[in-house]
């Protein structure tokens, strides 16, 4: 779709097949991206709105974990099975397996939970940072590059990325810390459903999660043969926010080894709320100077 945001809508828009032996069936479409492999936090979302089907409506997400198996394919629709394992007095869980061909390539369990009263409190956010007003978009960084994946990059994404740090798209960051923090939002309106936002949260939560492994050893992402795959992701929602207003996604890497590369993240709302937090390790292969 030429509408990013459309596109966006329309993936998280799952078909009911009616069909149900054991599990609930979905279908949901696969949106494009360069390179042809189904972007993680796609399938992510569609896992977790395929699951919100299957539960009370007064129940929602409060954590998620899940496996990358196989990359998928844009090429093909996905095939979603919900296997409704508990529901109790105050919490139901549930997994979802996202398919292609037969073969799974994503394999998620969530919890969800009746609203409910509890001790509170929050690791605060960094102060003294700049507004995402302030902050060039990406298609002001690329402006001028004619290549499919900067174009990309540049318009064809639902969400409006900032970088406080240095952006890695062309260049690496000098400084070599292994931590980064982005300003986020979808481009525009979302409808003001929970679980709605609740699933945009976490798609977006996968675009720069593992910024801080690469920022962290002076890497950007065109980096000849560079190669980057997320292995799993874990994610907890704390409040209620919206994915529409501009969230700040505060994330570093405390360990990097085996050619793996381990990021936790935390996003907050413009107040300084904590809406969620996030833990994922991906595959990152990076050759040697001689094979670039």
């Amino acid at each position: 779709m030429s509408d990013p945001l459309s596109g966006l809508m329309a993936a998280l828009d799952l078909t009911d097949t009616g069909a149900r032996t054991s599990e609930d069936i979905f279908t949901g479409p696969s949106q494009w991206v360069p390179g042809g492999r189904i972007f993680g936090g796609q399938v992510l979302a569609q896992s977790l709105v395929a699951a919100n089907r299957t539960v009370p409506a007064d129940r929602f997400v409060h954590s998620m974990h899940a496996y990358f198996l196989r990359p998928g394919s844009v090429d093909m629709p996905i095939t979603f099975s919900v296997d409704r394992i508990h529901d109790g007095r105050s919490f139901s869980t549930r997994r979802t397996q996202a398919y292609q061909e037969g073969q799974p390539i994503l394999s998620m369990i969530g919890s969800f939970q009746d609203v409910d009263e509890g001790l509170v409190h929050q690791t605060l956010p960094p102060v003294d940072l700049p507004d995402p007003e302030s902050l060039p978009t990406t298609a002001d960084l690329l402006a001028g590059i004619d290549h499919p994946v900067a174009r990309f990059w540049a318009t064809e994404r639902a969400f409006d990325i900032r970088h406080i740090d240095t952006p890695l798209y062309l260049q690496p960051d000098e400084n070599a810390v292994p931590s980064s923090a982005v300003w986020m939002k979808t481009v525009g309106a979302l409808p003001d459903d929970l679980n709605l936002h609740r699933a945009a949260i976490a798609y977006a939560s996968d675009h720069t999660i593992l910024e801080p492994v690469l920022r962290g050893h002076r890497i950007a992402w065109v980096t000849p043969g560079l190669k980057v795959a997320s292995l799993d992701h874990a994610m907890w929602w704390h409040r209620d926010g919206r994915a529409d207003e501009w969230m700040l996604y505060v994330q570093e890497s405390p360990n990097a080894i085996g050619g793996r590369g381990l990021a936790f993240g935390r996003i907050y709302d413009r107040a300084g709320n904590l809406l969620a937090s996030v833990a994922q390790e991906g595959m990152i292969r990076v050759p040697s100077p001689a094979d670039r």
